[in-house]
Parts: C-alpha cells; structure tokens; sequence
C-alpha cells in the first residue's frame, strides 16, 4: 500500500509498505492516471489495459499488474495524488475491498485536513506562524545544503490600526485579505507567504538574494489599487528584509530579527516623515 503525493514532474511516494522506490517520472505513474477522475481507478491485469502494457512498471520491475488507487483530495478540492495497493498478479478488487481503500483515502484527507488547519491562518488562507516556521525552516536548510542565496522579507502595513478605528474591525480584516492576495498576485508559488501575526507579513524566498523585482511589482499593485476612487482610504506598507547568502550561520530566527529589525527603521522613516508633514 502507497500514499502518493503527484506534482507537475513527478510521483512521490510518501508512505510505502513493500515498495523501497521513493519517486517516479509523472509519465509513468499509475496514480497520475487515478487523479484525473473521481472514481476509484481499478486496473485488473495491466498487461491487457491500453493504458498501461508498456508502463516500465509493468514490463521491468516491479511487474505491476494489478493495480487500485483511490483519489486523495485537499481542503480547497485540489486532487493531491492516491491511496493505491498493487500486486504483481492479476486479480479483482472485490466491493468490500473498494469501500475499504475509499474509506482509508478518506481518512488520509482527515489527516491532512487536520494538518492544513493548523498550519493556515483562518482569515487570508496563507500560512500562519507555526505554517511559516515549518516550511521557511526546512527550505533554509536545503538553501544551506546546496549553498543557494535566499531571502526574508518583512511586512508590516502602515496605519492599520486608524483603519479598524474609522472603518470598523471587518473593514480591517478585509484589508489584511486583500493585502494577502496582493502578495500572492507578486511572487512566486515557490514562495513561502504567510500572515505572521497580526497586521505582520513574511516571505520566504528560496535561490535569490534580490528581492527587488518582486517588491517593485507589489508597489506597482498597491500604487494602482490607492488610485482606485472606491477605495476609501490609502494602503501603505513598510518593508524589511534580510538575506541568507548561502554559505552563513544564518538561522531562520536571525533573518527574522534582521528582517523585523530593517521593517521597523522604515516604519521609524514613515512616521517622521508623517509628523514632519
């Protein structure tokens, strides 16, 4: 019995009983094919399926022929790979044993439910604190590994407090989604956004050191959205960052400091430059 996780490439098998392979090319996966409908995919004798006879898994190692996996969805819907067994024997899969590996499916997508919980902050949908330290931690230490340059950013929006005062708290929470979804609209999908806390924003971003074509683009997103006449007030932004340059003793909590350290002497900026307006 496998749990695969399916991405653009490949097939990544993260929990296996009788099988040592930890991934495969997407092209040549079994559960690639389970994923694209909604039913329990059965394949009684791989050999005489169309689909299937020339698989390398079929005609080498490990001489798959039977084969049953059952869709295991996310939260928001997204089909993330299988609960699959198979056999190097044809055989059937009764009706017991279907509702038996559905059932098991389901109780995969409870798990990873259960965890995507806890790792997401409820209001905008990106990761949250523990989310955050989670992904950014272990992403720095293959940046270590491999000696790639990286980056953390550091966002705290100006004046927030003035809106949930004139506007009201919901106002305020909109503000924080719609903040949310201009950072999602501005990097990457490798890159790791979360709300941090509060009105607090970080970004994690793996092989680069530069953050400043992507910050160049959300200014031009927050600049057109204040031009915007229906938005009844302006939304503004400090930003501080730090950078890992592949080689250093950097931990996650130093870029945190350096980079908190960095927003809060531009906040410091912002403020004067308001009092002296």
């Amino acid at each position: 019995m496998l749990i695969t996780l399916i991405d653009r490439d490949r097939n990544w098998y993260l929990s296996t009983q009788g099988y040592d392979v930890k991934q495969s090319p997407r092209e040549e996966s079994f559960c690639a094919h389970a994923i694209l409908g909604d039913d329990l995919l059965v394949v009684p004798d791989a050999t005489l399926d169309p689909r299937f006879f020339d698989n390398p898994s079929v005609v080498a190692d490990p001489g798959v022929r039977f084969y049953a996996g059952a869709t295991i969805t996310g939260p928001r819907g997204m089909k993330l790979g299988t609960l699959c067994v198979f056999d190097d024997k044809p055989r059937e899969l009764s009706a017991e044993d279907a509702g038996s590996l559905q059932d098991l499916a389901g109780m995969v997508e409870g798990e990873i439910a259960s965890l995507t919980l806890a790792v997401t902050d409820e209001l905008t949908g990106l990761s949250n604190r523990r989310g955050f330290e989670l992904s950014a931690g272990t992403l720095l230490e293959v940046c270590r590994r491999r000696e790639l340059m990286a980056a953390l950013v550091y966002f705290d929006l100006d004046d927030f407090k003035e809106i949930n005062d004139s506007y009201g708290h919901d106002e305020g929470d909109a503000a924080l989604v719609q903040f949310a979804q201009h950072l999602a609209a501005t990097f990457r999908n490798s890159d790791i956004i979360a709300r941090y806390g509060g009105d607090e924003f970080l970004v994690f971003l793996a092989d680069t050191g530069d953050p400043t074509v992507a910050l160049n683009r959300l200014e031009a997103i927050l600049t057109s959205r204040n031009a915007h006449p229906m938005n009844r007030y302006p939304m503004a932004v400090s930003i501080g960052s730090a950078v890992f340059r592949g080689d250093g003793a950097d931990t996650l909590d130093s870029l945190l400091n350096r980079a908190d350290h960095a927003m809060y002497e531009v906040k410091r900026r912002h403020h004067d430059q308001d009092s002296a307006g």
